[in-house]
């Protein structure tokens, strides 16, 4: 093949390297000196005359078919808009309908999110041809998943699931059974690594359990709090939403100081507007929260919903309480102050703050992942807002909070009837449990609750049974 000479220009080559025919140009189609032959040179006119013709009827016309940067804007708005709405209301239809319906949005919020979580580091998984890694990480989120659940159940259910033979064991043998699960897909993960991706899998085995951490263990905790009461759910959920849209509201009205720079328009201004707003919200939805048990008592039925509600005795936080303040050096002796106040408003102040100066690291530490990786959001899950971590990023750790104050600061530790079936079942022996019976069953009757025929009848099969 002859070389071509320098300088010689290709007429019938577009700048691409493309034909005006749209094809490659083959070198059949180019003459040795570099010209076409007369037949491809008035084809080629002709061809570059029609496209001109074609690229200004083109340039016309696409102005008025494509959309407008306002146009785009305004259609991004609606869709937001309107899956909001069906956010706001599929989220109050599940408050109002149960917390069975809640601990399932709770649920589909944990997947989804370690889903997208799991996704950023996925697409290498496939280019390297890595099968096993997508199943390991799924298999490490079911694991978690049945370990916290289960510890909860057991926790909150100790009624229910101890005396049950099919149950019984899977509750006394809880911790051990999930180890085991562990151990077998930490085996499978060693047993798949495979020289020249070394790298790759102790990063996504790393990446995969931060992942658990911040998203599956945090989500259990909010699913405690539901069982302590529904208002430790829905309180700090709200404080974060308000504090979110005063954040934006007093940024974007007064906001002159940049508070950090992975969020450039964060200010220092709307960061302590919205914590004073934030907590002035909290008071307000408190007040109107404890009028309801449906949201103050813990749960101990599980069909119940705001319209048949729950009976408890109040936990003191939500009953009035008289302080009285100390006395002033500069006030006559015998003056003092006092004032009744539930102390649940305290609570709310603290968990407000929290809100307010905390929990948005949560958002910033998300902010930061992002453009780690150089995304705009986690996802697509939900239109027009992304995807459900970017929604949830800072819901995570003021859930995790709001468990820890609880049971420091509001819980009551006492014994109840879980507690003390928990210990005759997995401390007595079986004699010393028929002894249990035999002695309750001889209270009840001195009580008169129980006939003392029955009591004898059981009395009889206890030792027929020894």
């Amino acid at each position: 093949m002859t070389k071509p000479r320098r300088g010689v220009r290709f007429p019938n080559r577009a700048a691409n390297g493309l034909s005006h025919e749209g094809r490659r140009s083959s070198m059949s189609e180019i003459s040795e000196d570099g010209s076409g032959s007369p037949r491809m040179a008035r084809n080629a006119a002709s061809s570059s005359t029609q496209l001109d013709n074609i690229r200004e009827k083109s340039n016309d016309t696409a102005p008025a078919s494509q959309p407008s940067d306002y146009e785009k804007k305004k259609a991004n708005f609606l869709v937001r808009t309107f899956w909001t709405f069906v956010m706001i209301g599929l989220f109050f239809g599940a408050l109002f309908s149960g917390h069975i319906y809640i601990i399932l949005c709770i649920t589909v919020v944990q997947i989804v999110s370690f889903k997208e979580v799991i996704a950023i580091a996925s697409v290498p998984s496939r280019a390297r041809q890595l099968r096993p890694t997508k199943s390991l990480n799924w298999y490490w989120l079911v694991t978690t998943m049945y370990f916290l659940y289960g510890e909860t159940v057991i926790y909150y259910f100790k009624h229910i699931v101890l005396v049950d033979r099919v149950l019984l064991p899977l509750a006394t043998h809880h911790r051990f059974i999930s180890f085991v699960l562990y151990v077998i897909g930490f085996v499978f993960f060693v047993a798949n690594l495979k020289a020249g991706h070394l790298k790759f899998q102790f990063t996504n085995f790393a990446w995969t359990h931060m992942a658990l951490y911040l998203i599956v263990v945090q989500a259990h905790f909010v699913m405690n709090n539901v069982f302590e009461g529904m208002i430790w759910f829905f309180l700090p959920a709200s404080l974060v939403i308000c504090n979110d849209i005063f954040a934006y509201i007093c940024g974007i009205t007064f906001g002159r100081t940049q508070l950090i720079k992975l969020s450039p328009k964060k200010t220092v201004e709307g960061f302590v507007g919205a914590w004073i707003m934030t907590v002035l919200w909290g008071i307000v939805l408190t007040n109107v929260l404890m009028r309801s048990k449906y949201f103050i008592c813990p749960v101990n039925d599980l069909g119940s919903n705001i319209f048949t509600g729950l009976e408890c005795d109040p936990n003191p936080a939500f009953l009035p309480h008289t302080y009285t303040l100390p006395d002033l050096f500069f006030l006559p002796e015998g003056t003092n102050f006092s004032f009744t106040f539930e102390p649940m408003q305290f609570h709310s102040m603290a968990l407000a703050t929290f809100a307010s100066l905390i929990a948005p690291f949560g958002g910033f530490f998300a902010s930061g992942l992002k453009r780690t990786f150089k995304i705009k959001d986690f996802g697509d899950s939900i239109p027009g807002h992304g995807g459900m971590t970017d929604r949830m990023d800072c819901q995570f750790i003021m859930g995790f909070f709001s468990f820890v104050y609880y049971q420091t600061f509001v819980a009551q530790h006492k014994l109840n009837y879980g507690n003390v079936m928990e210990l005759a079942i997995t401390g007595l022996s079986l004699d010393e449990q028929m002894e249990l019976v035999r002695g309750l069953s001889k209270y009840l009757e001195n009580q008169g609750i129980l006939d003392p025929s029955i009591v004898a009848a059981l009395d009889k099969a206890l030792v027929a049974r020894r």
